[in-house]
């Protein structure tokens, strides 16, 4: 059952005791918060800034209700537990992957209400994350860059028109994401987006998944199957690898693209369409022209406007900010706090040539989000240990070398500094306010 303690302060604190009996042990703390005591069935209902929760050896071989309520929470929460229960290696995991921090028994007030003082000032600069929202296309683009800003404005400019585009750059590099921006941006957002990627598809089946058939049309065919480009209708469709069309659909698609009219294969009646056509590809489509691999007239029906993505090699200042958005994309997909990358980490990537682009660094930060141990990702978590020992020498420019200064000074003193944000802030020589909008610049709340 629910119990409340009206407190003086306006700060929302819920104790979650799955074995009752703990009301009294955090009485001390009504003073500041409002504090409310439940057990674990009914810490869902409750509404609260931070949580506190007593968690007793016993529960240990069974997590996962705990693990689903920090998760949906979305704030910050302190583990309490008996010093014994630190001796298994399970719950120090545990406890270091879902928990803002820890005390011991018996409780040092002091310490506990500075590091409550610290964990509600971070659950609001999170903004009680919770489950991330839903992001546009547009929103996933993430960087500062000024490649990233040119590209942002440039698809805002191509999105309201109808030309077809062509997205040219290297493979894992985000062709597919421009696409869809383009697309949501478009006056055709409501309509379909369909995409298809021509280089994964077996050649005889090509036709039939572009195009569509009518029943009977050949052995198999038991029904009508609509295509991929009649299923765009008055949406978009994007024609993923189109460099890798055999000559044979690159007439069929020239067709389209010159009539706005298909036939399904078996068919006779033509059919009208009004379809906007975005490709991409990461070959050089000049050169197969040259080569006889591309036809020449297809080039040029598609390539009307064109957008060209950059290698993540020539953005390593974007490196940091898209390694932490896919940190915390990953840890809310497996429901766990979010891990920091730690500066060595940093410098790591920001030496790696990345030759699978974007694609290879959500890859690595995925695995490493899913198996790390510790608060904090590494190199070797990252699957980057034996270019850890060269991090040194390929810092990058100027200001990549003051951004990490600037996080290795954060992380120093918030080691050292556990009781007191204002002593902190005292340490580095700057406001409160400034140390926190540090705090959140790094990631590091």
């Amino acid at each position: 059952m629910s119990r409340f303690e009206q407190g003086t302060g306006n700060r929302r604190l819920l104790v979650v005791d799955p074995c009752g009996g703990c009301a009294d042990l955090f009485s001390a703390l009504g003073d500041v918060w409002q504090m409310s005591v439940c057990g674990l069935a009914e810490a869902h209902l409750q509404q609260f800034d931070v949580g506190i929760l007593r968690l007793h050896a016993h529960q240990l071989s069974s997590l996962e209700s705990i693990k689903r309520l920090i998760a949906d929470s979305g704030s910050e929460w302190i583990a309490v537990v008996n010093s014994e229960t630190l001796h298994d290696k399970n719950a120090r995991d545990f406890i270091g992957g879902w928990f803002f921090d820890y005390h011991t028994l018996p409780l040092d007030f002091f310490r506990l209400k500075c590091v409550l003082g610290r964990a509600f000032g971070m659950a609001h600069l999170r903004g009680h994350r919770g489950r991330m929202p839903s992001r546009s296309h547009r929103d996933r683009l993430v960087g500062q860059s000024p490649q990233i800003e040119s590209l942002r404005k440039r698809i805002s400019k191509l999105a309201v028109t109808e030309s077809t585009v062509l997205v040219l750059g290297e493979s894992g590099t985000g062709k597919e994401l421009i696409a869809r921006a383009l697309h949501e941006q478009s006056r055709r957002n409501a309509m379909p987006f369909v995409a298809i990627n021509c280089g994964a598809i077996p050649e005889h089946l090509i036709q039939s998944e572009l195009f569509g058939h009518e029943k009977g049309a050949f052995t198999g065919a038991h029904q009508r199957k609509i295509g991929r480009i009649e299923a765009a209708d008055d949406g978009t469709l994007f024609l993923d690898e189109v460099g890798d069309l055999p000559l044979a659909m690159q007439v069929n698609l020239l067709r389209f693209l010159q009539e706005k009219t298909i036939e399904r294969v078996g068919g006779s009646s033509p059919i009208e369409l009004n379809v906007r056509v975005i490709a991409a590809t990461h070959i050089d489509l000049e050169r197969a022209v040259s080569e006889g691999r591309f036809r020449e007239d297809l080039y040029y029906r598609l390539n009307v406007m064109d957008l060209e993505t950059t290698p993540l090699r020539e953005q390593k200042g974007d490196i940091a900010l898209l390694a932490q958005y896919f940190s915390d994309y990953y840890a809310d997909e497996i429901g766990r706090r979010p891990k920091g990358f730690s500066s060595a980490a940093i410098a790591t990537m920001a030496a790696h040539d990345w030759p699978g682009n974007v694609r290879e660094l959500a890859n690595r930060v995925r695995r490493a989000q899913a198996l790390a141990e510790g608060r904090q990702l590494q190199p070797v978590d990252l699957g980057l240990e034996s270019e850890g020992a060269l991090a040194t020498t390929c810092f990058g420019s100027l200001k990549d070398y003051l951004g990490r200064a600037e996080r290795q000074a954060l992380e120093d003193v918030m080691a050292t500094q556990t009781r007191s944000m204002s002593d902190a802030a005292k340490a580095l020589g700057v406001s409160r306010p400034t140390l926190y909008r540090l705090l959140h610049k790094h990631r590091m709340l």
